[in-house]
């Protein structure tokens, strides 16, 4: 059998992995989706121009994906994540989008997302230890 070198990848070989990847996906759905990926990332920012939430969502196909929400400890319980949350729902409504799918951790906003009408699709437990990682979808057709 021949030997097999596993090589760590450089910033240039791992986009060529996720160009491959996207490019066997691309085959499998319909032309109408095959190009529909964008980045849709918001701010809000204070007075002194400091960012202080924040949402990083990726519109995927026929989804969006929320990647990362956050508001600063100092600004919370003002319903700032709650604005950002609902923009991204009304961006991704307006792009036809069928569903939301995002994920947290027990530590950090299972119950913000259910309050905003998430369903808990599946559970991973101890992950990080100590914690439990969740993960939610949202239909909205």
């Amino acid at each position: 059998m021949t030997q097999i070198n596993i090589n760590p990848s450089t910033s240039e070989d791992s986009e060529y992995v996720r160009q491959q990847l996207i490019a066997f996906n691309a085959a499998h759905v319909s032309e109408e989706l095959r190009h529909r990926y964008e980045e849709l990332n918001y701010n809000i920012k204070n007075e002194t121009s400091e960012i202080v939430a924040g949402v990083l969502s990726t519109l995927c196909w026929n989804w969006l994906e929320v990647d990362i929400l956050w508001v600063d400890a100092n600004q919370r319980q003002q319903g700032y994540g709650s604005q950002l949350l609902r923009e991204v729902e009304r961006i991704a409504r307006k792009k036809s989008c069928d569903f939301i799918q995002l994920n947290t951790f027990s530590y950090q906003a299972p119950e913000f997302y259910k309050k905003h009408g998430y369903q808990l699709i599946t559970t991973i437990e101890n992950a990080p230890t100590g914690h439990s990682h969740y993960y939610f979808k949202k239909d909205l057709t």
